[in-house]
């Protein structure tokens, strides 16, 4: 997919090597590359995914990083809701609205 300069985009970059990682890691973290992933505003004219592009982030910073996804979307949450977390609002204010009387 294709981007222009101004577009929302998300790319990656290998901050550190396997081999440059800390000794002091446990062995499955320091056996796989530190990466990062950044969302930001395309600063080349265009691009494709795969480039090697620039990006700035809402915080102004500018990075390089090879361009993963355009328009990209946030895919976290915080998983099911949890029933009794939910009413938990609705008893405090009655709660405090009979203790302000």
């Amino acid at each position: 997919m294709a981007a222009r300069k101004g577009d929302w985009v998300q790319i990656h970059s290998t901050i550190l090597k396997p081999q440059e990682r800390s000794e002091h890691l446990p062995e499955d973290t320091k056996n796989v590359p530190f990466e990062m992933r950044v969302k930001g505003f395309l600063v080349n004219e265009s691009a494709e995914v795969g480039d090697y592009v620039e990006i700035e982030t809402l915080s102004g910073r500018k990075i390089h990083g090879k361009l993963i996804e355009v328009n990209p979307k946030y895919r976290h949450d915080f998983g099911e809701p949890v029933p009794e977390l939910l009413k938990i609002g609705i008893e405090l204010r009655k709660i405090l609205d009979e203790t302000e009387r």
